[in-house]
Order: C-alpha cells, then sequence, then structure tokens
C-alpha cells in the first residue's frame, strides 16, 4: 500500500544508526510525512511528550534504555502511537517481549531503507481495531498463548508475529502452515466471534523439535465446517456460488472450501466436540 495519502501524519524515527536514521527520515519525508528523529531512548520520549505522533520506528539495541523500555513506556499515553519494532536481534525472546509490549508490527535488520516506507503506509492504512490490546498469557519461544479481540484487523498483526517465529523453517512447510493458521483464525473470528471484538479468540503456540502445533478457541462455533459447506450446496439453483456473494457483501471470506483445503495443508486437524476449538499439527522431519 505504498500509495496510500499520508495526510501529514507523523513519523519519529529512533535509531543510534544516524546514516540509516537519516536515509529512513529522508525517504519518509519525500513520502509527505513529517517526521522527526532521535538516536537514543532519552530523546524519543522527550520529544513524544512534545508532540503528537502517529508512528515510531524504534530500533531495541539502543545505548542507555532499551528500545523495549521506550516502547513500554510510548504506549501509556491516551493516544499512543503505533510502534515498528526494528532490530537485527531476531530471537523468540525479543519478538515475543515486542508483541507483550503491545509493538505493531517488527521488521528484522538489515532491510532496503525504501521497504520502511511501504511498512510506514501499511501501518498508517491499517483500521483503528489493529490497535487493540493483545493479551500475552505466556510469551515462552517454546510455548506462546495469547488472547486477542476478534477482529480480522488484529488477526493480521497475531499471523505476521506469531509466523515471524517460524521465519527459520523451510519455505514451504512455513508457507503450508501460515495458510492453514490464518484460515482457522480468520474462521474462529468470523464465525465464532461474529467480527464483534469485545469477544475474544485464544490462541496457543506450541513448538518442539519434531513438531509444530497450535491451538485456537473462538468464543462460538467458528469450525463449524458441515455448517459452512451445507451454505454451499443450499445456493438457489443457477447459482452455485451464491453464498459468495452473499459473505462478501458482509466482509466475509467464502467459508467453508477454505478450511476443506486446510486438511491437505498440515498433517493433522484435531476438533473438539463442540467444534469451538481446534488444533493444528505439522510434524517436522
Amino acid at each position: 500500500m505504498t500509495g496510500f495519502p499520508t495526510g501529514g501524519r507523523h513519523v519519529l524515527v529512533v535509531d543510534d544508526d544516524r546514516p540509516l536514521r537519516y536515509a529512513i527520515t529522508a525517504l519518509l519525508h519525500e513520502a509527505g510525512y513529517t517526521t522527526d528523529q532521535a538516536g537514543d531512548g532519552v530523546e524519543a520520549l522527550d520529544k513524544l511528550r512534545r508532540r503528537q505522533t502517529d508512528v515510531i520506528l524504534l530500533d531495541i539495541g539502543l545505548p542507555g534504555m532499551s528500545g523495549l523500555e521506550v516502547l513500554a513506556q510510548a504506549r501509556q499515553g491516551p493516544t499512543p502511537p503505533r510502534v515498528v519494532v526494528m532490530t537485527a536481534d531476531d530471537t523468540p525472546e525479543t519478538l515475543l517481549r515486542s508483541l507483550r509490549a503491545q509493538a505493531h508490527s517488527f521488521v528484522r535488520k538489515p532491510f532496503a531503507p525504501k521497504r520502511i516506507v511501504g511498512v510506514v503506509n501499511d501501518v498508517v492504512a491499517a483500521s483503528p481495531a489493529a490497535g487493540l490490546a493483545i493479551e500475552v498469557v505466556s510469551a515462552r519461544p517454546e510455548w506462546l498463548e495469547i488472547v486477542a479481540p476478534c477482529s480480522l484487523a488484529v488477526a493480521e498483526r497475531v499471523q505476521e508475529f506469531v509466523m515471524q517465529l517460524d521465519a527459520k523453517l523451510p519455505d514451504d512447510i512455513r508457507e503450508s502452515v501460515a495458510q492453514a493458521f490464518r484460515e482457522l483464525l480468520t474462521n474462529a473470528i468470523e464465525w465464532g466471534g461474529r467480527l464483534d471484538a469485545t469477544r475474544q479468540v485464544r490462541i496457543s503456540c506450541v513448538r518442539s523439535k519434531r513438531m509444530l502445533l497450535y491451538r485456537i478457541a473462538d468464543p462460538g462455533e467458528g469450525f463449524d465446517i458441515e455448517h459452512l459447506a451445507h451454505a454451499a450446496i443450499s445456493n438457489p439453483e443457477g447459482n452455485p456460488f451464491d453464498h459468495d456473494r452473499v459473505r462478501q457483501e458482509m466482509g466475509l471470506r467464502p467459508g467453508g472450501l477454505g478450511l476443506m483445503m486446510t486438511r491437505a495443508l498440515v498433517d493433522e486437524l484435531i476438533y473438539n466436540e463442540k467444534r469451538n476449538e481446534v488444533i493444528l499439527v505439522k510434524y517436522l522431519a
């Protein structure tokens, strides 16, 4: 979404790498953003107090005060900015600490400076619901457990962080797991949560050397695949995809077909009796 109109949005670039900081600032200014910059955490917090900021591009490895401490303090205000964490430390611990502190997204260094304009455009374009808090119940690399509002915008954030944990997997495995996880999570939010952000979906991710396990529990019946499939075969004669039209008008995806395709992407899908919880299993060689 690199062409999104910036509308005078203000971005604060916080990084102790002066050449990178200046390069990012110049590119954002050229893209229409108003910008400021800081070389350490103390300076960054001072500038946040002086001016309302929409987005912070925040390095973690700052001198003196950690970027994670800056993130925690920046998120305490009445209208907190959305924070994009930038770091060469791509360990699961740093990623999960960023998620717990309510970072909006995570960018690994090194990256081409021009890429950051697209990242900021996407953050600015995200709906207000994308900023809803995600509760982190467990933030261990081998066991992540979170509770999130039933919002598709939040689901995108959740998926980005969860899939970052699996970044070192072979591409084919990572892509199949990502597609299956996205399908199950969005169905839970749409069908179980009815896109009601006051309701919550619980997500657990367990990792071992030989297995990935994802458990998704929605507040309703988001995995009722028989109901979704019935919607398809109950279409009026001569219009076999009428359910797709109805769902698109409601802002929803087709539903049942995606769930059925998910079975081919992973090794096991296990449902509970009420079909409002599912476990996705992918075995590793």
